[in-house]
Order: C-alpha cells, then structure tokens, then sequence
C-alpha cells in the first residue's frame, strides 16, 4: 500500500474542474473565429487592390528606407549616385495597387524592386550641395484619400551614407 503524502508534498494531481474546461473551450473557439475573419478580411482586400491608409503608410516608411540603402549600395560598388524619376506616374490613389513599372531603367540598375504592384510612387533626387557634396532624397509618395494631396515620406544620405529619420509631410493624404 502507498504511503499517504507528508503535508507541504504535492498530492495526485486532480482532475479540471467544468469551469475550466469551458473557458479553454470558449477561448479556443473565440480564437479561431477571430481568426477565420482576419483571413477573410485579407482575402477581400488583396481581391479589391486596396489597402487601409495605415497600411499604406506603414508600407511607405519600409520601402524609403529600402529605397535609400539600394541608392547607398549602388553607390558602394559604383562609386556615384543616381537620380531616379518618380515612377509609377500618377501616384496612386485611394490605396490600390497599380503595376510597378518593370522596365524602368534606373530602379532596375540601384536594384530597387517594391514587387510586381505598388501603393506608392517613389523618386530619388541627387542634388549638389553648396560646398560641392552630394546630397541625397528618396521620396515616396502616397494619396490614400484620393484628393490630389499627397502624403510624402523623405529620407536623406549624408555624404557619409548615413540616413536621417524618416521625415513625412501630410501624412494621411
């Protein structure tokens, strides 16, 4: 016969009470249900083209980023800048995706690539300082409402390579 547990000594373990029970039962089901509409959500989105103005936006600081570290790295192994004209031409509105332009000349030689469809329109402006250094910008645009204002995200190279904070003007546009 087994000998009784001494106090303070943890027992058999016991069996979950109902309550339990169907709280993680709820949780569960509350969480597949949460996550059965997100995918649906998703799936509506990509299906229409459009995106929300946060996504937007979200998607514009990463890809001036990107698009700066492409215009360095090209710099790095080639030795100079290049200006990049905006493309695709118009920006984009409302938050749908248009084609990005694949034969675009420069974006292809910084090896620049946003993917097959944007929501943004991007440029990078190389211009001469007045003590003879280059200076830098790579704007993305966006207009997620539609009204011709646009909202712009601009990231500077100093001529060090370093990049400053994204810097956005009539964000929400």
């Amino acid at each position: 016969m087994a000998a009784a547990p001494e106090p303070g000594e943890p027992g058999p373990a016991r069996p979950r009470n109902t309550a339990v029970r169907t709280g993680i039962a709820v949780t569960v089901f509350a969480a597949m249900a949460a996550t059965g509409l997100f995918i649906v959500r998703l799936s509506a989105m990509k299906a229409s083209g459009t995106v929300p103005p946060e996504q937007v936006a979200t998607e514009a600081r990463v890809q001036v980023l990107a698009l700066c570290d492409a215009v360095q790295g090209f710099r790095d192994e080639h030795g100079d800048y290049v200006s990049v004209a905006p493309a695709p031409v118009p920006v984009p509105r409302h938050g749908e995706a248009v084609p990005f332009p694949k034969d675009h000349e420069d974006f292809r030689r910084i090896g620049f690539d946003p993917g097959p469809t944007v929501h943004l329109q991007y440029e990078v402006r190389v211009e001469e300082s007045p003590v003879g250094e280059p200076e830098v910008s790579c704007f993305v645009r966006a207009d997620t409402d539609g009204d011709g204002l646009n909202a712009v995200y601009r990231v500077r190279l100093d001529a060090n390579g370093m990049t400053t904070p994204v810097e956005v003007e009539h964000e929400g546009e």
